[in-house]
């Protein structure tokens, strides 16, 4: 019989609504059953490409006797981190706070005041490698909440009070200069791998926030050792097996230091900040190889991501269906040579195997390989290269396909608008650009109330329950304006713009400029929860100074420009630090620097073909953060556009950058070289 899970939207929650655990969706409902019933509540959270939390669910949840145990002794409440970060955040701080580590699955214990008091991740069934079984640790926990209560809430006020001291005092409201983004250029260059490109050793993570850091700084500066630690890098990921040589698309990260075998969940976050990354090391260097994985990526996020609604599916799972039956991770991506031979053919096989570099020992597991694509002497035959993959990855479709989380997420929607906008526009790809228009216009009907506050998710079309957090306000105003930019429509800056002053008057403290991940009307967790470091995906904290500062830029909006700058004094502190960590703070701090430059396009009309090449050109500008706006002459659509004449009846372009103008332009290779240098 289902639990109380079976209503709910999120993926990963409906895949545990028949577990025999009573499970609750986090609610004051579940904490009132708590109170009621004198019970301790059990906090599990995970997502749904993560493969031990399916692991866990398998051994522990779907099991009779373990959900007889949680169901007599607890209120037992299950959470999607991707639906709702704020709780994930507060509990896993408390998680890597007493144990040094945290990960998913998470699981917690809570007094039924939401105070944690035991922590750990994932538990086996039966005790091994020092690890206790969970039934234990459930056992344990029951009998401390049973005889030792008033321990348990020592511990719990001891924990909550001790998170309560942990405010962010990062000392300063200026943003970095020079210095601090020359320190931690250094401090990259330490962390470095020369060997294998990206940073620290295993596991490894794409690190593109870092790598969008590091060809600003080329522009602005001519590092030339920037440069090379972002081409090496994209060209190590991108001939690795962290990155599908068939469908296109990223894995999540690589398990080793070579980029070779991956984690094989393939995350939208992931591939909206890659493709932007390859989109704009291809307009640095006019690298072929940087082309081809932008246009990949983004056909792969169009092609197996895309919703019926228009938006983006959060994420594919690592696990799929192997030919015996049995759920095994890589199953949909790893050959064989005997799988190679089956398909293309003894010759072929042999050319594919050596192309690829599957080996008869394989490079993962049962004597699977991954796909990549090592460098080779000599040249291969590019037209037999192109039927051997569109082969296999026709064969590769008639497998048991990775289940994919549908829900849409507002904050990682916001990415891909901005990736697909800009990589459509670099290779003259509409469809791309319409993709981008899509996913925006469902942000905008679906999850933006009449107040423009946003909703961290929807799903076949049904607006969830959750309210949006500052990653969802920043990245969704990144997009809308890089949609700005891209097609000259007004409709998008004013959207960014609705949501930015949310930002200013929600999410920011006014003393310190700091920044909250939650709003001051969110629901109150035993902490608000803030954290300015880029993980994964830019922090809330960054995306929203980046977007800020464009906004600012686009509109000449002081109080923005303002809040962006106070903002990025978290990067003046942890920038020379822990550069790894904060890599889209330091982007936006280059263009900072830089400016921004603000390029108007002026024509007798937006599709003039004059016009069309100069903005075409601007978009192209290296210039760090550069806005563009382009439009009619006369137009209102865009504020950057007022007061701009046609020079000698000519379509014109204007730069602008801190409060000084280049003379205008009609020439398009005085624009390149103006927004080059």
């Amino acid at each position: 019989m289902p639990n109380r899970l079976a209503h709910e939207t999120s993926p990963y929650l409906l895949q545990h609504a028949d577990n025999p655990v009573d499970w609750w969706p986090w609610s004051e409902a579940a904490f009132a059953e708590a109170r009621a019933t004198n019970k301790p509540v059990l906090l599990s959270v995970g997502y749904s490409s993560c493969h031990w939390c399916h692991v866990m669910a398998h051994e522990s949840f779907e099991d009779q006797e373990t959900a007889d145990l949680l169901n007599a002794a607890f209120v037992n409440i299950k959470v999607d981190r991707e639906e709702r970060p704020d709780v994930d955040a507060v509990y896993m701080e408390a998680v890597q706070a007493a144990t040094g580590q945290g990960g998913w699955p998470m699981t917690v214990f809570l007094t039924p005041d939401a105070e944690p008091f035991y922590f750990g991740t994932y538990f086996p069934p039966e005790p091994r490698h020092g690890m206790p079984s969970f039934r234990q640790v459930v056992q344990g926990v029951q009998q401390a909440w049973t005889d030792r209560r008033d321990e348990v809430a020592e511990v719990a006020g001891k924990i909550v009070r001790d998170l309560a001291g942990r405010e962010i005092g990062y000392g300063d409201t200026q943003a970095p200069g020079e210095e601090e983004l020359a320190k931690a250029l250094l401090g990259l260059t330490r962390e470095y791998d020369p060997q294998r490109g990206g940073f620290g050793g295993a596991p490894k993570f794409p690190p593109s926030m870092v790598i969008e850091f590091l060809l600003r700084q080329y522009a602005r500066t001519g590092s030339d050792g920037a440069l090379q630690m972002a081409q090496d890098t994209c060209e190590r990921m991108a001939r690795g097996g962290i990155y599908d040589q068939l469908g296109g698309g990223f894995a999540r990260y690589s398990v080793d230091r070579e980029w070779v075998i991956p984690h094989f969940e393939k995350m939208l976050y992931d591939n909206a900040l890659l493709c932007r990354v390859y989109a704009h090391l291809w307009r640095t260097t006019g690298s072929e190889l940087a082309r081809r994985v932008a246009l990949e990526t983004a056909d792969f996020m169009v092609r197996e991501l895309r919703t019926n609604e228009g938006g983006f599916a959060s994420a594919l799972d690592a696990d799929s269906e192997d030919e015996s039956g049995r759920h095994v991770e890589g199953a949909y991506y790893v050959w064989t040579p005997a799988q190679l031979a089956e398909v293309l053919g003894a010759e072929d096989a042999e050319l594919a195997a050596h192309y690829f570099g599957v080996t008869e020992e394989g490079t993962f597991e049962e004597g699977a390989s991954v796909l990549q694509l090592p460098q080779h002497e000599g040249v291969f035959d590019a037209e037999k290269i192109e039927g051997i993959k569109g082969r296999l990855l026709d064969a590769r479709s008639r497998r048991h396909a990775p289940g994919r989380d549908d829900k849409v997420v507002a904050a990682w929607n916001g990415l891909a608008i901005a990736a697909l906008a800009e990589t459509g526009a670099y290779f003259e790809r509409p469809d791309l650009v319409e993709a981008a228009v899509g996913a925006a216009d469902l942000l905008v009907r679906l999850h933006l109330d009449e107040q423009a506050r946003i909703a961290r998710t929807s799903k076949d079309g049904h607006v969830g329950a959750n309210a949006g957090v500052l990653e969802d306000y920043g990245d969704v105003a990144e997009g809308f304006l890089a949609l700005a930019s891209v097609t000259g429509e007004g409709v998008w800056l004013e959207f960014a713009g609705f949501l930015l002053d949310h930002v200013l008057v929600r999410f920011v403290d006014e003393e310190s400029g700091a920044l909250f991940d939650t709003a001051s009307d969110a629901e109150r967790l035993i902490r608000r929860p803030q954290d300015p470091t880029d993980n994964a995906a830019p922090s809330g904290w960054t995306a929203a100074a980046g977007a800020l500062l464009s906004y600012a830029a686009q509109t000449g909006a002081e109080p923005h420009r303002a809040a962006a700058e106070r903002a990025l004094g978290v990067v003046k502190a942890l920038g020379p630090r822990v550069p790894r960590f904060i890599g889209w703070g330091l982007a936006v701090a280059e263009a900072l620097l830089d400016g921004p430059r603000e390029v108007a396009i002026v024509g007798p009309a937006i599709d003039d073909p004059v016009t069309k090449a100069l903005h075409r050109t601007a978009l192209l500008g290296t210039a760090p953060g550069a806005v563009v706006a382009v439009g009619a002459t006369g137009s209102d659509e865009l504020p950057l556009l007022a007061d701009r004449p046609l020079v000698g009846g000519e379509p014109t372009a204007y730069v602008c950058r801190n409060f000084t103008c280049d003379a205008p332009t009609t020439d398009v290779e005085r624009l390149r070289a103006a927004l080059n240098s």
